[in-house]
């Protein structure tokens, strides 16, 4: 950020600003030039333009934290957004392999179903058999 902007900031204010290294900037066998590109125009300041000048910057250093805190906030979202998708996926890959499972599950009781019907048919006939067999044979002599 060049000089201008921010000469109305003490090292405290200025982030990122290590206090030497501006010491060593604005040492005093710098000449008049560097001295105008380091520290400013120098000369009498007018209170006014000054204010004005001060509560510009504020108010772009409040649309700056705003914009920084939005930008934040979708990075957030994203994020978020991303581990829903996740997860949705992650769902619907558990929903099918359930689908499939309840689809194989059934067919497995319908076969045992039948097996079960057949086994009672068979003991029916068998008994049936039993019983009748011998009236059939006991009448038939």
């Amino acid at each position: 950020m060049p000089p201008k902007f921010k000469r109305h900031l003490n090292d405290d204010e200025v982030t990122g600003s290590v206090k030497s290294e501006r010491g060593n900037l604005l040492e005093e066998d710098s000449d008049e030039e560097e001295d105008f590109f380091l520290r400013g125009p120098s000369g009498p300041r007018f209170g006014p333009r000054n204010d004005k000048i001060r509560h510009v910057q504020n108010q772009v250093d409040e649309v700056i934290d705003v914009m920084q805190e939005n930008i934040t906030k979708v990075i957030e979202r994203g994020e978020r957004l991303d581990d829903l998708q996740d997860k949705s996926e992650s769902l619907s890959d558990n929903a099918t392999a359930f689908s499939n499972r309840a689809k194989q599950l059934r067919r497995q009781m319908w076969w045992r179903g039948c097996k079960m019907k057949a086994i009672i048919a068979l003991v029916a006939v068998i008994l049936l058999l039993v019983i009748i067999v011998p009236i059939v044979l006991k009448y038939h002599t």
